[in-house]
């Protein structure tokens, strides 16, 4: 099944596996407005995780870093 990331808010999405949202992706900004990293976290630490979550949080550099990691996400504007 494919990831989905519905954007809820600049920086912040749901992260759904088919219908389900299991976690969800979000941007961590400095009070400069400097983007530290973007994590992608699971609801549920409990097994088995979906792959290719390891554990609950994962942090990357960029947003296409994760996108890439998740198999390619699709990304929704919330609407």
């Amino acid at each position: 099944m494919p990831y989905t990331l519905h954007r809820l808010a600049p920086g912040s999405y749901d992260l759904l596996l088919g219908a389900a949202i299991v976690g969800s992706v979000v941007r961590e900004e400095a009070e400069s407005g400097f983007v530290r990293g973007w994590y992608a976290e699971l609801l549920s630490a409990a097994p088995p995780l979906p792959s290719p979550f390891t554990q609950e949080a994962h942090r990357f550099d960029t947003l296409l870093a994760v996108v890439n990691w998740l198999g390619e996400a699709i990304i929704e504007d919330g609407s």
